[in-house]
């Protein structure tokens, strides 16, 4: 376990406005709150949230968010409360650890049917301060280190599904490639540890075989860079058992058909430098078809930018190859946290929507009143796609994920505008709606006053926001059309009530609690006994009226109900029908 002297130095490494005695107090604070709590697998339990401590500081992140790692559990698990964490570390600290103790709170909850609601209330919570998520995963990454140890086999595979449906793909919209990919192997080996073993243990001998060819090639590599001017540094890029296995299943080839199983990664100090080394590579070795992807210009949904490319490398070797800058590596590496730079403060600036338009385009979704299960639908659907870029008839790029349609296109320009499409021209052509659209594709939206979106646009649109906006439309057209159908109804009730306290409040609950409307209230008379009230009543459902009408009855109150003349209907006839029946 990582000391507190060992967890300040690695902070001060990265941040030089560290104050290490707050650090320090929290620490210490974490230490004595769990001092008699032990983990499943037995050990302190201050083990765990400096483990989360200790993963948040090789993500460079601020104080304030290593604090909260320390502090994580302190509110959920001992007696510490939030107005004591706000006391001791201030109202930021006590807010992340709280909206961190909100989200714990639901991973209890093992039912299906809580699922979609718990990932409302997650993402809503991570929508404050991107911090409660970047804290949660690092909580749920050593939970997941620690697996094994949970008790009870349905758990644990319950743990691994939600990791691997929720907390993966949330990481990976994060840019955060290296926790994800941890987070997706840890979930695998629970889920299909028979397949795991079989590919480590076939990774072990290609390795084994591979080593001295990867060292034999990065020389290669390296000496034909220098000689065209270009400086780098070539580092191995080996894959995840489960990266491998998805990959097997996605293509139906077999482990012994891959070729990125370890792979090179050129990193350089500039954009220039990567396309320089992009045509030399290309130059120098034949390169493989349909395996140039270029993500600099045109990146990947979670601002993931690199060349990736596949040669007939040196000695006749297939080789996959990504080309990047340093910066471009860090933010693959590290995500949205590399966003932390501590040059003047270490003040944290919160990202605009623009950058993290998935997360808006969530909240959105959650905030117009959607049903849980459509936002999660949308989320399983979005999170781990690529993209693709389509521009606009005036040239403005419109990013959609991959395989969306005019649908997603119309939708992601503005709501009206898909509310209102009719058909579509794909690079001048004439198109359907529900065509694929590619990369580069120029789509224009045709558009009618007079039209509706079709419900059978929901099996062809992609994106969350498209499949919201169409059913929002039809409820709120159904809406529309049940309360125009409604009918109501105007009519007086004369009632004469006991000259009593409180009687008069009694009859207008009375008249509530059976959905009538009082419209207007009058006193007619003024006896001695009794008092003599009009109640203009709006009435909507004769049940309710005949309830009504039963219980005054029923309270030996003498009434009448006074026919207005422009309302001589069959509704006020049926009433006194069964008035008599009764």
């Amino acid at each position: 376990m990582l000391n507190n002297e060992d967890l300040i130095k690695k902070v001060k490494s990265y941040n030089r406005f560290l104050n290490p005695d707050a650090l320090n107090k929290a620490y210490n604070f974490a230490l004595e709150a769990h001092k008699n709590q032990k983990r499943d697998e037995g050990v302190p339990y201050i083990i765990h949230p400096v483990a989360v401590a200790k993963i948040l500081t090789e993500l460079k992140l601020d104080s304030a968010t290593i604090t909260t790692g320390l502090l994580h559990d302190t509110i959920e698990d001992t007696n510490v409360t939030y107005e004591t964490v706000k006391k001791e570390f201030g109202e930021e600290v006590a807010n992340l650890v709280d909206g961190v103790t909100k989200i714990s709170a639901l991973e209890d909850k093992a039912s299906s049917d809580s699922k979609a609601e718990n990932f409302r209330k997650l993402i809503l919570a991570t929508s404050k301060d991107i911090r409660v998520l970047l804290v949660k995963l690092a909580d749920r990454l050593h939970n997941m280190r620690t697996i094994k140890f949970v008790k009870g086999k349905e758990k644990m595979v319950r743990k691994a599904k939600e990791t691997m449906e929720i907390y993966a793909p949330l990481a990976d919209r994060m840019g955060m490639n290296r926790i994800r990919d941890e987070l997706e192997d840890l979930s695998f080996e629970i889920l299909n540890k028979k397949a795991r073993d079989l590919i480590q243990e076939r990774l072990k001998f290609i390795k084994n075989n591979r080593d001295d060819n990867f060292k034999i090639i990065s020389v290669d590599l390296i000496d034909l860079l220098k000689e065209n001017g270009v400086t780098a540094k070539i580092a191995g890029r080996e894959k995840t058992p489960f990266s491998i296995w998805r990959k097997m299943q996605n293509k139906k080839i077999s482990l012994e058909q891959l070729t990125d199983i370890v792979g090179f990664r050129i990193l350089l100090n500039s954009v220039e430098d990567c396309y320089k080394t992009l045509g030399i590579l290309h130059s120098k070795y034949s390169a493989i078809p349909g395996k140039f992807k270029d993500y600099i210009s045109t990146p990947k949904i979670n601002k993931y930018k690199s060349i990736h490319t596949a040669l007939i490398g040196p000695y006749k070797q297939r080789i996959e190859v990504q080309i990047r800058t340093y910066e471009m590596h860090e933010f693959a590496e590290r995500g949205i946290a590399s966003h932390w730079k501590y040059k003047s403060s270490e003040k944290f600036s919160e990202l605009s929507w623009k950058e993290y338009d998935w997360l808006r385009d969530l909240v959105e979704i959650i905030e117009t009143g959607n049903s849980p299960e459509h936002y999660y639908e949308f989320t399983k659907l979005q999170m781990f796609q690529d993209n693709v870029f389509c521009f606009t008839p005036k040239g403005a790029v419109i990013k959609l994920p991959k395989n969306g349609t005019p649908i997603d296109f119309a939708y992601a320009v503005h709501t009206k505008v898909g509310d209102s499409a009719i058909g579509c021209e794909i690079n001048g052509k004439e198109m359907p709606v529900q065509t694929i659209l590619k990369n580069g594709d120029m789509v224009k939206i045709l558009t009618s006053s007079s039209v509706s979106p079709s419900l059978h646009w929901l099996s062809s649109s992609k994106t969350g926001k498209a499949r919201a906006s169409i059913r929002r439309y039809w409820q709120d057209k159904s809406f529309e059309k049940t309360k125009s159908k409604e009918k109501s109804y105007i009519s007086t009730l004369v009632v004469d009530l006991p000259h009593k306290p409180g009687v008069l409040g009694n009859i207008s609950s009375l008249i509530g609690m059976n959905q009538g409307n009082i419209l207007n209230v009058e006193m007619l008379k003024k006896k001695k006994d009794y008092l003599q009230f009009s109640f203009e009543l709006q009435i909507k459902d004769l049940k309710n009226f005949t309830n009504l009408i039963s219980q005054i009855k029923q309270n030996n109150f003498n009434f009448k109900i006074i026919r207005h003349k422009q309302k001589k209907n069959a509704f006020i006839r049926r009433i006194f029908k069964n008035f008599k029946r009764n």
